[in-house]
């Protein structure tokens, strides 16, 4: 049948079971607007910003598994969505992006609203299209579809001229099947390969298994907890990883890398053989890279080639999908008394490694580890996906949010993109109505995508949204007070009154400034049919411990002093603060015995209030991850 470009857009993503998209209307695009009215099996969500059209997107794939569709204009509308589709593609996030573009003979001439969006975008996408006619719009989406959502998931945008929407050609979704020659997916292992790394695996005293999210991406959950179990390998976790392996996994060591337990980093210094399943080393995980894991054997399951030796060097890399990976492993993995092993382990994280926070008796001060804390307790038990954005808050959650399932944790890790969390949590609700979705985020970050409140008013949905707020841009002021003298450049942070913003946008918003008030608050936020923000006032200059400082060895980690320590680790070997102009190297050791009870006070403020009126939160941009290479589409 003959159809427009436009009505094929549609009639494409109809059949590749799309039923919402997220976008904001523009010239270049309008005929793609126009022809939606014909469509209305698919719903549309009318962002207020197209960086939030792409994290919406990305949020419903992370939440769903499937592809996450967004749409904007040419121009300025498509450079908005880059930091989307970066944040993306640093972590593996199968999105499509449509955008519109100049007529065809206008390509190249500065028109109005032109941007060369496939030159910008090349470095940040897995692939992406040029459509000038509207015969070849079909294979181009179904490919895309397809690119995105194969191998390693990733972004895909197809930029399609005004004139190949408006033109007509035949549609023939069958003819538009994608032949892609030369894109190799599924790549395998060789059979040498996997007798080596089994060689490696039952013969190893110290292994420790480093799950990525590649075991979420898998689905792999049930396989790699069989095969640590039979194996007895404990497991650490990135921080994309968590949920992949539950929280109360006796197995589950718990969080790796600059933020991750002192005991996890420990043992994976000290062990004999590192099985990393589908993550990527960065510098974030490793620390510095000339003493990481200086014992170890390394063997890496990966679906990306190009992921394997570009940061670690690996003894063996087993190459494709982590669950046909784990199983062609399994039948020859041998039983292993590593009793020894987990004993040390143990001693490495004490008698009171597990943080009780809730018991610790209330001083007065609302701290963000505690919101957090109470947050999971009353949220246990509900299905729930929490989307942070990036900072301290973000550390905090995932210290003191135990995840139990996949796909409950959504945040931005290796772009580390301030304002992701409130439109990636609306797309995760779209994905996942019938669960909770909270919004865990800092009020530096919140504030710049708040104005997507308007888009969770218009559509009427839920989502609850905590506001870790401590008037400070807080992960950035943390490196300050580490490494700048407590010079606090730039990071006290006003902002407006957030219980009357929400009300603008026709929404309930509470604060709460005591712990004994978090449960109210938090109880009122379900039973509330509507989005709710709430706004937790909590300590100004908490700090997030431990702490590898950048380009250190990953177990020299600043430890939280111990008279301020919310729970302390049994015989854990702690590390001073750095004098504030010391580089890492000037850390000192030293050692430090628990205390008998295992409690401890909470923390004390230690650092000099900000000007009044002022204050400050947690920018993520001080943490954002090291830039991979770019994978590549095509492999021979």
């Amino acid at each position: 049948m003959k159809l427009t470009g436009a009505e094929i857009i549609w009639e494409c993503l109809l059949r590749e079971g799309v039923n919402v998209v997220f976008g904001y209307p523009g010239g270049a695009i309008l005929p793609t607007y126009d022809a939606m009215t014909k469509y209305p099996q698919i719903h549309h969500v009318l962002v207020r910003h197209e960086q939030g059209a792409t994290h919406m997107a990305d949020g419903y794939a992370r939440a769903s598994g499937r592809v996450g569709v967004a749409i904007a204009t040419s121009g300025p509308g498509a450079t908005n969505m880059v930091t989307g589709i970066a944040t993306a593609m640093m972590d593996s996030s199968p999105i499509v992006c449509i955008t519109g573009q100049v007529g065809s003979k206008a390509i190249g001439t500065d028109a109005f609203q032109e941007t060369d969006v496939t030159g910008v975008t090349l470095p940040v996408t897995k692939h992406n299209y040029l459509v000038t006619r509207p015969g070849d719009i079909a294979r181009a989406i179904r490919e895309a579809f397809y690119i995105a959502q194969s191998g390693r998931p990733g972004p895909v945008l197809v930029d399609i001229t005004k004139d190949a929407q408006q033109l007509t050609a035949e549609f023939d979704w069958d003819a538009a099947a994608p032949r892609l020659p030369g894109y190799r997916p599924n790549l395998r292992a060789l059979p040498t390969e996997y007798a080596r790394a089994l060689e490696l695996i039952n013969t190893a005293r110290r292994p420790v298994i480093l799950a990525g999210q590649g075991v979420i991406k898998a689905g792999a959950t049930e396989q790699v907890l069989e095969f640590a179990q039979f194996g007895r390998i404990p497991i650490a976790v990135t921080l994309l990883g968590l949920g992949g392996i539950p929280a109360s996994s006796p197995l589950n060591l718990g969080m790796m890398g600059m933020h991750g337990e002192a005991w996890v980093n420990q043992a994976i210094q000290q062990a004999d053989l590192l099985i990393a399943l589908g993550m990527r080393f960065d510098d974030r995980v490793t620390g510095n890279l000339r003493t990481y894991a200086p014992h170890a054997k390394k063997i890496h399951i990966e679906i990306d080639p190009s992921e394997v030796n570009k940061n670690v060097h690996v003894d063996v890399a087993l190459i494709g999908d982590l669950r046909e990976v784990i199983a062609e492993l399994r039948p020859s993995l041998q039983a292993t008394d590593r009793g020894e092993w987990w004993t040390r382990i143990a001693e490495m994280k004490g008698d009171a490694a597990v943080r009780d926070i809730q018991n610790l008796p209330d001083s007065g001060h609302l701290y963000a580890a505690h919101v957090i804390n109470d947050l999971w307790r009353l949220t246990r038990n509900r299905e729930t996906i929490v989307v942070t954005d990036v900072g301290q808050h973000q550390m905090w959650e995932a210290q003191y949010y135990h995840h139990e399932k996949p796909r409950s944790l959504i945040t931005s890790g290796g772009l580390g993109t301030m304002g992701f969390a409130l439109p990636a949590a609306i797309g995760a609700k779209f994905a996942c109505p019938e669960k909770d979705v909270w919004v865990v985020v800092g009020d530096g970050g919140f504030q710049m995508t708040m104005p997507e409140l308007a888009t969770a008013a218009q559509e009427k949905i839920k989502v609850n949204v905590a506001i870790i707020n401590n008037q400070y841009l807080g992960m950035v002021r943390q490196w300050q007070e580490f490494f700048y003298d407590k010079r606090y450049a730039a990071t006290p942070l006003t902002q407006p009154d957030f219980v009357k913003l929400a009300d603008a946008f026709g929404l309930k918003g509470l604060r709460v400034k005591k712990r004994p008030d978090v449960r109210s608050a938090v109880e009122d936020a379900l039973g509330h049919p509507g989005t709710v923000v709430v706004d937790f006032r909590v300590e100004q200059e908490d700090t997030v411990f431990p702490m590898v400082p950048a380009g250190a060895d990953l177990d020299k980690m600043i430890r939280r002093p111990k008279r301020e320590v919310l729970a302390e680790t049994g015989s854990d070997e702690e590390w001073q603060m750095p004098a504030a102009s010391g580089a890492p190297a000037d850390i000192a050791r030293v050692t430090v015995k628990s205390a008998s009870n295992g409690h401890a006070k909470p923390a004390r403020k230690t650092a000099a209030k900000p000007p009044a009126k002022s204050a400050a939160k947690a920018s993520g941009r001080a943490s954002s991850a090291k830039a991979g290479k770019r994978r590549p589409l095509t492999r021979t």
